[in-house]
C-alpha cells in the first residue's frame, strides 16, 4: 500500500471520440515495479471492464458519474495498490457496438507490429491495413514504453484457460491454481500480429491472456480474478 492515489495517467480518444483510460498512481515510472492489466481487447468480451471496475471500486472511496460510470477522482489511499495500472476498456467502441473489432472494423489482437503480422482477410480477424493502424494499439505500445511494465495481463474471453507468453509459467500457474484453469501456452491457432507475440516473446515482458469462462455469471468471477489481481 501506499500514499498515493489512482488518478487517470493517460487517455485517447478514439475513432467514435470515445474515451480510452489508464489507470494508476502519482508514481514516477522507474520508482516501481508496474503491472499493466489490460480489458476489453474485444468488445464482445465485456467482462474485464466490469471485473477492473468492481476491483477498483472495492479498493476506492469511489464516486460515481450520472451515466453510472466509475470515477477516479476520489480514493482512499489507504486501499490504493500502488504498482497496478489499469486499462479497463482498450475497445470502448467495439464495446458500444457490440462487437469484436474496433469502429474500423480491425482485431486489436491482430494489429501489432510483431514479425509474424500480415495483411489478413476483412473479417472478424482482420489485422488492419498495416501495422499498429489503430489509435487503440499505439495506445498501448505508448504506455509500455513510457511505464515499463514488468509483468502484463490481459482479460479476454470464453476459452477458460491462463495462456501465457514470455517468460510468465510460474505466475500462470499460480494464477491457474485460484480460478481452475489450465495453463497453455498456446491458444491453438495462429494469431499473427497478437499483443502477447509483441509484449510477451519480442519486447520479453512476461504476458498473460486471461480467457475468462463468459457462459459463468461475471459476479461469480468476482472474487478469483480480484484475488489474481492481488497476487501479480
Amino acid at each position: 500500500m501506499s500514499n498515493e492515489q489512482f488518478k487517470i495517467l493517460k487517455t485517447a480518444k478514439t475513432q467514435l471520440g470515445n474515451e480510452i483510460c489508464l489507470l494508476g498512481t502519482k508514481t514516477e515510472p522507474q520508482n516501481e515495479r508496474m503491472v499493466l492489466v489490460i480489458g476489453i481487447f474485444h468488445g464482445d468480451e465485456p467482462q474485464g471492464k466490469f471485473l477492473i471496475e468492481e476491483y477498483l471500486k472495492r479498493n476506492s472511496n469511489k464516486t460515481l458519474y450520472p451515466q453510472g460510470e466509475l470515477s477516479y477522482s476520489s480514493h482512499n489511499p489507504e486501499k490504493t495498490i500502488r504498482n497496478l495500472l489499469f486499462i479497463p476498456c482498450l475497445n470502448p467502441d467495439g464495446m458500444k457496438l457490440g462487437k469484436r473489432t474496433n469502429a474500423n472494423g480491425v482485431d486489436l489482437n491482430r494489429n501489432f507490429p510483431t514479425q509474424n503480422w500480415k495483411f489478413t482477410a476483412r473479417d472478424e480477424f482482420f489485422g488492419g491495413e498495416r501495422p499498429a493502424s489503430e489509435i487503440e494499439t499505439r495506445f498501448v505500445m505508448e504506455i509500455i514504453e513510457e511505464y515499463k511494465p514488468s509483468l502484463i495481463l490481459t482479460l479476454h474471453a470464453p476459452f477458460k484457460v491462463v495462456n501465457y507468453d514470455g517468460d510468465a509459467k510460474e505466475i500462470s500457474e499460480k494464477i491457474s491454481k485460484i480460478i481452475n484453469y489450465p495453463v497453455e501456452e498456446s491458444i491453438g491457432y495462429p494469431t499473427p500480429g497478437s499483443f502477447g507475440t509483441y509484449a510477451g516473446i519480442e519486447k520479453k515482458i512476461p504476458t498473460i491472456t486471461l480467457e475468462l469462462d463468459e457462459t459463468c455469471p461475471v459476479e461469480e468471477l468476482i472474487s478469483p480474478v480480484h484475488k489474481i489481481f492481488d497476487i501479480l
